[in-house]
């Protein structure tokens, strides 16, 4: 049940009352008797007076609040890595799915913008301007205290950075994690939003994750699931080169050795030189 909001909330999605149609659109209505405006173009023809609609709320080029049926990629206090499609004397513009580009001044910025850069950042409100801005300058960010997470617990993350380690992430918005390389065997880019899963809370309150869940079947069984699927015959073994393996199997060269010992140990495979073969009783 939709419950219309008291106040109008810059930033945020907000259930409003169609108050009136007009030529320039939809009066929108909060509880306190504030409205704002929702421009023609985003009417439909099922919306009428009274009817409760979700709207997000920002400013225009004029900075007037304005109302739109838009969701953008990040609302007020939230991360994302946004690309910089254009820059100015006064900093930079990023795209977050609204009509009007969100902007980053140049002295919340970290380095020198370029057209074309992605840059994590936080949607902040400017109370000099009473507008919406990115900042890059976020500071010790991450929560240091981890409450409410265990291992083997599904979280969402944010794709921030790659290291030499493996790929920085944002974990629930709010702590530090990190996926290591051998760890990835599929294929992952900055700014894109996951779910996965904590392997490790460490002493230094960062997390060690994985895009796998743990007690997914494992890395033996998988091999016997690809044989079958290839009757019986895989052209591969502890020799191959671990990017093949990788791609292959979805698993590290170490993990897929030791499952070819433990499947050779149980007698289900034989492993020669062209290849894997599974024992023609094991299929």
């Amino acid at each position: 049940m939709q419950t219309q909001n008291y106040f109008l909330e810059l930033g945020l999605i907000n259930t409003l009352k169609i108050d009136r149609l007009t030529t320039p659109g939809a009066y929108l209505m909060a509880q306190d008797g504030n409205d704002v405006l929702l421009p023609g173009q985003y009417l439909t023809q099922d919306m009428k007076e009274g009817d409760l609609i979700d709207v997000f709320l920002y400013t225009d080029s004029e900075d007037r609040l304005v109302a739109t049926t838009d969701t953008p990629r990040v609302k007020l206090d939230g991360f994302e890595v946004l690309e910089i499609i254009d820059i100015a004397p006064f900093g930079a513009f990023l795209d977050w799915g609204l009509p009007k580009d969100l902007l980053l001044p140049k002295k919340l910025q970290k380095t020198t913008a370029i057209v074309g850069e992605k840059r994590l950042i936080k949607v902040v409100y400017d109370e000099r301007t009473h507008r919406l801005i990115a900042t890059e300058k976020l500071g010790d960010f991450f929560e240091k205290r981890i409450k409410g997470l265990r291992p083997h617990q599904e979280v969402n993350i944010l794709i921030l950075t790659k290291t030499p380690l493996g790929y920085k992430c944002l974990v629930e918005n709010r702590y530090e994690g990190l996926i290591y390389h051998n760890e990835i065997f599929e294929k992952i880019t900055v700014g894109e939003h996951k779910k996965a899963y904590i392997k490790t809370i460490r002493k230094d309150s960062n997390i060690d994750l994985s895009l796998r869940k743990a007690g997914s079947k494992k890395s033996s069984g998988k091999i016997l699931e690809l044989l079958k699927e290839n009757n019986g015959i895989m052209p591969y073994n502890s020799k191959s080169d671990p990017e093949l393996i990788k791609n292959t199997f979805e698993m590290s060269k170490k993990e897929f050795k030791a499952a070819l010992t433990k499947l050779k140990t149980e007698d289900k495979i034989d492993v020669k030189e062209t290849g894997i073969y599974l024992k023609e009783e094991k299929i």
